[in-house]
This record gives C-alpha cells, sequence and structure tokens, in this order.
C-alpha cells in the first residue's frame, strides 16, 4: 500500500486549498475538497476507512486539476495521492469493460486504426456535425453531446516517417491520441511550421498511448505497459534528435513528470531512471518553438494583425503541472488580437474518463462557468494546447450556446504563418 499517512499528516489543514478545488466548487462537502481526500487517505492508512462504494465515490470525483498543489503551503502531492488510491480502487472493485477496452485500444495501435476507421464510416448514423466545426453531436435528444470528429486517416498514417530531409537540426513529434485520430489539423499545422522553420522532422510510427488516461484511472498494468514501451521506442532515436515536441499539454505532463513519479512510486529505479534520461529532449509545442527557435522573429517580421480575436484558457498540465503560460500567448500576439478571461486558470471541468463517463454532469457544471467566461471576452476563438479541453470546452460552448470556436495555438500559428 502506498504511505498515505505521510501526506496526510503533512496537511495543516489551513484550508487554502478548498475555495480553489474544481470539484467542490460544484459539489461543496468537505468531503470532496483537497483537505477532506488526504484527511480520508490517512483514515484509509490507517484502517479506520473501508475502502467502500461510498469511498470509492469520493476518490473518483477528483478533477485532477492540480488547483491544491499550486496554493498548498506544503506542496501537497493531492493529485498523486488521489491516483494512487484509484489504483486500490481498480484492484479491489474493478474497471468497467468499456473503460476496459478503451486501455486494451491504447495499446494496441492498429486496433484502435481500425476502430478509429469504424467510427467516421458511422458518422451518420447517430451522430450529425456541430455548426461551428466543434465536433459531432449525438442525434438522439437525450444524448445531445458535442464529441470529437472521426477522421478517416489518422495523422501517424498520413506521413512518411521522415520529412524534409537533408535539413537540420532534426526534431521528432509525439502527437497524441486525439490529436493522431480526431483533431488531425493540430499535427498538420506542426509539421508546416516545422518545415517553414526549416527542421528535418522524424515522425516515430511506433508511439504508443502516454497512458495518461489509464493513470487517472488507476489502471496502472497499462501505465506500465505504455511507459516502458514508449521509453524503449524512444531510446533508440534519442540521440538523433534535438526533441520531441507534443502539441499536448496532457500528454506532455504525463511523459515529463508523471512517468518519473510512477517508477519511483513503484520503487522501479532503473526505469525512472530512463524516463528522466528521455524527460532531457520532451518540451510541450509552443514552449519549444518559443525559447528555441525563431519562430517569434517570423511571426514578428511578418507585422501582420490578422481580424480575429482570441481568449486563452490555461490548461491545467500546461500552467500548474508544467509552468507554461507566457509561451503561447507571446506566439500568439504576434498576429493576434489577445484579449484575457475573467480566469484562465480555471479548471474546464474534463476530468478524465470516469468524469467524462460516470460523472458527466460533474463535468457540465464545472463547464459552465468557463463557457461563461469565454463568451464575456466577445472573442472569435477560444485557444489552449490541450484536447482534452477542446473536448470538454466545446461541448461546454454548445451546451451555453456560446458561438466561439476552439483552436489550438499550434493551428493559429500555422495560419498567421500562411496569412
Amino acid at each position: 500500500m502506498f504511505n498515505f499517512s505521510q501526506v496526510s499528516d503533512s496537511c495543516i489543514k489551513c484550508g487554502k486549498c478548498v475555495p480553489n478545488c474544481t470539484i467542490h466548487q460544484v459539489n461543496p462537502e468537505e468531503t470532496t475538497s483537497p483537505r477532506g481526500f488526504i484527511e480520508l487517505l490517512g483514515d484509509y492508512q490507517k484502517g479506520e476507512l473501508d475502502l467502500d462504494k461510498e469511498a470509492k465515490d469520493i476518490f473518483e470525483s477528483c478533477f485532477l486539476c492540480t488547483n491544491c498543489v499550486e496554493v498548498c503551503p506544503n506542496s501537497l502531492p493531492t493529485d498523486m495521492v488521489i491516483e494512487e488510491i484509484r489504483a486500490d480502487i481498480a484492484k479491489k472493485f474493478g474497471i468497467a469493460w468499456y473503460k476496459r477496452l478503451f486501455f486494451w485500444l491504447l495499446r494496441n495501435r492498429k486496433a484502435m486504426d481500425f476502430f478509429n476507421k469504424l467510427g467516421y464510416t458511422f458518422h451518420s448514423c447517430a451522430l450529425k456535425r456541430e455548426p461551428l466545426g466543434r465536433g459531432l453531436i449525438f442525434r438522439l435528444p437525450l444524448k445531445r453531446r458535442v464529441i470529437p470528429f472521426f477522421n478517416s486517416k489518422s495523422f501517424l498514417n498520413s506521413y512518411p516517417e521522415r520529412l524534409n530531409q537533408g535539413a537540420k537540426p532534426q526534431v521528432a513529434i509525439f502527437i497524441g491520441c486525439l490529436a493522431n485520430y480526431n483533431y488531425t489539423t493540430i499535427g498538420d499545422s506542426l509539421v508546416e511550421i516545422l518545415k517553414e522553420l526549416d527542421y528535418e522532422i522524424f515522425i516515430p510510427k511506433k508511439q504508443l498511448c502516454c497512458g495518461a488516461p489509464a493513470y487517472f484511472t488507476g489502471d496502472f498494468d497499462t501505465v506500465e505497459f505504455l511507459a516502458k514501451k514508449n521509453i524503449q521506442y524512444f531510446e533508440t532515436f534519442i540521440d538523433q534528435v534535438e526533441a520531441i515536441i507534443i502539441p499536448e499539454a496532457t500528454c506532455s505532463a504525463m511523459i515529463k513528470h508523471d512517468w518519473e513519479v510512477f517508477f519511483k512510486n513503484r520503487g522501479m529505479k532503473e526505469w525512472e531512471e530512463r524516463a528522466k534520461r528521455v524527460n532531457s529532449k520532451i518540451f510541450m509545442a509552443t514552449q519549444w518553438l518559443y525559447n528555441h527557435t525563431k519562430l517569434p522573429k517570423i511571426l514578428e517580421e511578418k507585422k501582420k494583425q490578422l481580424p480575429l480575436t482570441i481568449t486563452y484558457h490555461d490548461a491545467c498540465h500546461a500552467k500548474k503541472v508544467q509552468g507554461i503560460y507566457k509561451e503561447p500567448r507571446e506566439l500568439l500576439a504576434k498576429n493576434f488580437k489577445l484579449v484575457e478571461m475573467e480566469d484562465s486558470n480555471r479548471c474546464c471541468g474534463f476530468g478524465g474518463v470516469t468524469i467524462q463517463t460516470e460523472k458527466f454532469h460533474l463535468a457540465k457544471l464545472a463547464g459552465k462557468p468557463k463557457a461563461q467566461m469565454i463568451k464575456n471576452t466577445q472573442a472569435n476563438i477560444v485557444s489552449a494546447e490541450c484536447s482534452a479541453c477542446r473536448v470538454q470546452i466545446s461541448n461546454s460552448l454548445y451546451e451555453a450556446g456560446v458561438e466561439v470556436e476552439f483552436k489550438n495555438p499550434i493551428e493559429l500559428i500555422a495560419q498567421a504563418l500562411k496569412s
């Protein structure tokens, strides 16, 4: 059993975390607050709390937004201990069949490719396109909800392994599952930007999911499988590339932060060190483009302000986990009017697989304030470097009747370069 008491005993019960907690904002009970979670985990460690269905429901209601970690005077890793208790929950109660199927698909790229094509083929049966292009809507009246598009061909299957050969230096792209299958224009845009910068592009075809969906759900067997497979694969080319760039906050945070934590908590020292070595080459896309390329200068030289107003949402895994928030804004502000929303740091409410399936009512409640903030800016586009946020915010905007489009900053930068 993970040592939950160490975290529980370090909590001074100051309450700074409580008003910032996403689940507490929509379900204001002490048990569903970071302070409450930590207290209950301490009781569980001492044998004073049964891991029953009520406890399961409480621990699975956390959005893992890390707001609490950001404001905690002791920087207690509340998100990490919630992830650890979910592994105990998975062992005791099992994992729902549809989640197990999904995680199996994440392990098996060819099967996932086939499933994606199947989804594309059956677009018209129960789904229709949302007018602003934010996703697909269930046709059934009681299921009106925006979900991501399916595409006939994934990003990884749309390009050869090497592009722009002969240019130096070389960079690799880790694309992420949603950008690979659903929002493929993100990868297309990243390729366009790297070609403009005259980089040789390596698209590793054997890359697998980073493991974040399984990690947040408690399926640690899948996390271990995916992390090890990816690390072994990355090691075959890591010395030949300047960077592995990722246009997704959740994926880059999982690889750069959570893989190390996962192996450390399991006492797997060798894999922890191997993950650390890989991490030295991992960058979120806008972070790397802003700090390591001439892209800011190129955008500046265009001296053209496009007639679009952008508001920027800080994805939890970008700003709070990786400290990345300045770079995308600086790049976008070169060619777009940038307007800040009231609280760009507030979690959009995606929350992971369990929140999006079994507790979607909580996701909807968490998403309403974000949709209103976006509306108040009167922006044309809301942007964030996270496709999970894209799924959630697109649905929240649709339900609120807000006609604002969502685009990844990489898509907008590519648009500015073309203008």
